[in-house]
């Protein structure tokens, strides 16, 4: 597929509380690795030049260590990185981070549970980023139940809300019965969950249901699937393949495809390092799969 003249508009648009995105973002953990800052502001910077006004981040994303778990040299944070790369920002960009998790280089990963520890993490955004709203915030939750209900911690976060810190807030790693356990509290403008093609499809009534709820549905690892942090296979399975094949475009395009075919509250924030691939999956906002093609990739 050509990518000259192709911008993240080509995927089309969502409102994002009250904010209009470009269904194709970015996500900024990938960026992270490479000890050159240089590419990195300049990758972010080529993102916002195609188009890209929604990117994704969070103050563990940093390298060394952090979720990547590689690189050396002085600590890289994204969030430091985008506002390097992009300060004073563009009105209509949006920059959705994460909380209920932090990382830190002697403890490791951390949670946030309380309220002070849940402000701590989003003044350390704000600080990291330069700003003094964030746009979007996703209250990442571990796997399991959790020591502190999800109430009790949302309810923190909407008490930032309400102070003027957080414009909007969202849910993350989140099942489709928590979304009624905070019901009321606040709303939740987007769910931030691991589903792809070929990964955590038992959530595609889910992904329907926040469709009907006017909710966002932003899939991370949508390329990596199960491979998470260890990036995108090379095996990415014969009907992917097939579909790439008769299209003249790569395998992890097709994906990304499929990903904003699944409804147009579903919003993708693929993550590269590499420019090729930064268009090249902008470029996948303007591939149209037949119905055909979409039954065979179910």
């Amino acid at each position: 597929m050509p990518t000259d003249e192709i911008t993240a508009a080509a995927a089309g648009t969502w409102t994002l509380g009250d904010r209009t995105v470009h269904r194709m973002g970015f996500g900024s953990m990938r960026i992270t690795a490479n000890p050159d800052r240089d590419r990195a502001v300049a990758l972010l910077r080529r993102a916002v030049e195609l188009g890209v006004n929604h990117i994704d981040t969070a103050a563990f994303y940093v390298s060394p260590g952090g979720t990547l778990r590689v690189g050396t040299g002085p600590a890289r944070y994204a969030t430091e990185l985008i506002r390097a790369a992009l300060a004073p920002y563009p009105q209509d960009l949006v920059i959705a981070t994460k909380v209920g998790f932090g990382y830190d280089p002697e403890a490791g990963f951390t949670e946030a549970l309380t309220p002070a520890q849940l402000r701590d993490q989003v003044e350390e955004n704000l600080r990291r980023l330069g700003r003094d709203q964030l746009d979007m915030v996703n209250l990442r939750l571990g796997r399991g139940p959790g020591v502190v209900p999800l109430a009790e911690r949302f309810g923190a976060l909407a008490d930032l809300r309400a102070a003027g810190l957080i414009r909007h807030l969202g849910l993350s790693n989140v099942r489709p019965e928590q979304l009624d356990d905070v019901a009321g509290i606040a709303p939740v403008v987007c769910v931030q969950n691991n589903y792809g093609v070929d990964a955590y499809r038992e959530q595609d009534a889910f992904v329907r249901a926040c469709g009907e709820r006017g909710i966002a549905y932003v899939p991370f690892f949508a390329l990596a699937g199960t491979g998470r942090e260890a990036g995108a296979s090379t095996a990415q399975g014969e009907a992917v393949e097939a579909v790439a094949r008769a299209h003249g475009v790569t395998a992890h395009q097709v994906r990304l495809a499929w990903t904003l075919h699944q409804g147009p509250h579903v919003l993708a924030i693929p993550g590269t390092a590499d420019p090729t691939h930064l268009e090249q999956n902008i470029a996948a906002g303007a591939l149209t799969l037949t119905p055909e093609e979409l039954k065979n990739l179910a």
